[in-house]
């Protein structure tokens, strides 16, 4: 049995990484930053035009054809770039949300009560419900508040049940939000309902496969920049990297980074909910270890706003508070291992297969 890659599916990566190299190398990601992470609609259709959305879709749909492991191939090269936006969820949405498949059309998700990225910018909302466009769309945007971001490459709402109403007391403490703005309330007298989650079965599983393949890019990309620093900066006459100290983190970043691409390419081949939520738990760790490790490497420089060392933390801390949380893939890995009866929406409830191209609620 042979685990390596085709030659196709590493052509598909090299294709990718050269891509984004064109599209978004470093200076337009710091354009971006300084746009507050307003979204780029050229490079989203030039997405669109490349496949990345449209990648599951049966080319009899216009689509190209392939399967969730060839999405990880390109969502880890996504993460590796920091590439800003709805990935996921437009990615998902494509043959279901017109324009999406082809990246004329931006689609978000509203998971939840949890925060929504890049709702003022979007087409369409992935809602429990079905997905929101036109009247009801801007109804829904209508009630949501911005809240502060830890990421400034991707801007956050509120979704409705979660705003504030007048009698407002109670603050709010939302995934990946800061929490100093005073709009962002809920009062006693207007308590926030749960709202359905935006994926439904497999759906589920496959957003969080593909955020961790994000993820794993990262934890990848903050490894070659803490390698690369080490052998160039030099104290007392030695490059860093020959400090054994230094040596020792590095290697722990590469022993975190293996191991998730081990997890994440497997979840992808088997489409195995309990493989696909031990994945999201290895990249979160390594993608979030990985980037404090490599800001400890870069030292002083490593916390200016200059560096990029800080986006890839602040976008591995998102990341790891959407989809498949640290305690939620803990839950279904626990339920799926020690035989407890199946939770509503759990992965012993859902049974493992392969993933069927352009996905399927």
């Amino acid at each position: 049995m042979d685990f390596q890659l085709s030659d196709d599916q590493r052509a598909l990566r090299s294709g990718m990484r050269d891509l984004l190299g064109a599209v978004f190398d470093r200076d337009r990601l710091r354009a971006a930053v300084e746009r507050g992470g307003t979204l780029d609609r050229a490079l989203w259709r030039e997405l669109g035009a490349a496949g990345f959305f449209a990648l599951r879709l049966p080319e009899e749909d216009g689509g190209v054809g392939l399967g969730l492991p060839e999405a990880v191939l390109l969502f880890e090269e996504a993460g590796r770039a920091l590439l800003p936006g709805p990935l996921v969820a437009t990615h998902l949405a494509a043959g279901r949300v017109k324009g999406a498949a082809e990246g004329a059309a931006v689609v978000t998700a509203a998971d939840g009560d949890r925060p929504v990225a890049h709702l003022a910018e979007a087409d369409a909302v992935l809602a429990g419900g079905g997905p929101l466009d036109g009247e009801a769309l801007r109804a829904f945007v209508a009630a949501a508040r911005p809240v502060r971001s830890m990421d400034p490459l991707t801007p956050l709402h509120l979704p409705p049940e979660r705003v504030a109403g007048p009698a407002a007391s109670a603050p709010v403490r939302a995934p990946g939000a800061a929490a100093s703005a005073p709009e962002r309330v809920a009062g006693p007298n207007a308590p926030a309902p749960e709202r359905a989650p935006a994926y439904a079965g497999r759906l589920r599983y496959e957003a969080a496969l593909l955020s961790a393949a994000e993820q794993l890019g990262s934890a990848a990309r903050t490894t070659d920049m803490a390698v690369q620093h080490a052998r160039d900066r030099e104290q007392f006459g030695a490059p860093i990297g020959s400090f054994q100290a230094v040596k020792h983190l590095c290697a722990d970043m590469l022993a975190r980074t293996e191991p998730a691409r081990a997890a994440v390419y497997a979840a992808a081949v088997t489409g195995d909910p309990l493989e696909i939520a031990a994945a999201k738990l290895l990249a979160d760790e390594a993608a979030v270890r990985n980037a404090r490790d490599c800001l400890q490497i870069h030292g002083g420089m490593g916390f200016t706003w200059e560096a990029d060392v800080h986006l890839h933390l602040k976008r591995a801390w998102l990341r790891a508070a959407t989809g498949l949380t640290e305690a939620e893939a803990e839950e279904e890995l626990a339920a799926g291992l020690g035989g407890a009866p199946p939770r509503s929406g759990s992965s012993a409830a859902f049974g493992p297969g392969r993933s069927q191209a352009g996905g399927g609620a």
